[in-house]
């Protein structure tokens, strides 16, 4: 059995600083920036990144690259060949961050878990909390190049959701869809930044900004989290995260494990599929 235990899905620095040199453990920084951001995350890695860092790369590489919208999860057999890419083992503890604080990583958190890896954790404030605790940066990306891992996924289906399921939802009593957009994207008073798409959100769905979630860039206490996710969806149901295009939506996804949720999907093509099909229901009312 692995020596090392994670806490939960989240860690601190501290834990990390005194993980980092157990065999066992695999630091992955999932950075990504939204388009147009100007910002290269693999380029920002290659300069600066937690030392042993590897750079999880779901947007153009650990993905489903046949698929037209963006960074949708990839299959099993991808998944298992770019995580041997990256050295992880069916035993390895991996924490991830991103350069922001929380906001991609814990796309690269819900991915892991949904392909059966669950000793996985979000570093609370991710790198700029790494950096104000005055810890060193590295950016020796070759010394990060592993020898390779035997980790194999096991797709878990009930933690991804489709539009035929959020379709579903939208009249199911027993199941909650949150989204994790701006109150204006979501109402519709502001456009959406991929062009093409509708404005608004799909019948049923709450508002709830992912950044609601967050102080500082670091998750807000748990007590906060149960009290916000409670006003939206009660703990015995299941719970629907939509965003964007399926990464802000995972941080609604941790926050409601960090709370006690245990039945959490994601909906993976998330408004970037929903927003693009006119067949598709939508409310632009804040009447709701």
């Amino acid at each position: 059995m692995p020596s090392l235990e994670l806490p939960g899905a989240l860690v601190d620095v501290d834990w990390l600083v005194a993980a980092l040199r157990d065999p066992s453990l695999v630091v992955l920084d999932a950075s990504w920036h939204m388009p147009g951001s100007g910002r290269d995350p693999e380029a920002e890695w290659q300069s600066q990144h937690i030392p042993g860092a590897r750079f999880f790369d779901f947007d153009t590489r650990i993905c489903d690259r046949e698929s037209s919208l963006p960074h949708m999860m990839p299959d099993a057999e991808r998944f298992t060949t770019e995580l041997r890419r990256l050295g992880v083992n069916d035993d390895s503890t991996v924490v991830i961050y991103d350069s922001v604080g929380i906001f991609s990583s814990p796309r690269a958190w819900w991915m892991l878990q949904a392909m059966g890896h669950r000793r996985s954790a979000v570093l609370d404030g991710g790198l700029p909390a790494w950096q104000q605790a005055g810890r060193p940066l590295h950016a020796d990306a070759a010394a990060t190049s592993p020898q390779s891992g035997n980790f194999t996924a096991h797709f878990r289906p009930a933690l991804v959701s489709d539009w035929r399921e959020v379709l579903l939802a939208t009249s199911a009593t027993d199941v909650n869809i949150l989204d994790a957009r701006s109150a204006d994207r979501f109402y519709a008073r502001a456009p959406e930044p991929r062009p093409g798409l509708r404005g608004g959100h799909m019948p049923s769905a709450r508002s709830l900004p992912f950044d609601q979630l967050i102080d500082k860039g670091r998750m807000r206490p748990v007590a906060e989290l149960q009290t916000l996710l409670a006003a939206c969806a009660p703990t015995s149901d299941r719970l629907i995260a939509s965003c964007g295009s399926g990464v802000t939506s995972c941080v609604i996804a941790l926050a409601a494990h960090v709370a006690g949720y245990r039945d959490i999907a994601v909906y993976d093509g998330s408004w970037a599929e929903w927003g693009a099909d006119g067949t598709l229901p939508i409310v632009t009312s804040d009447l709701y």
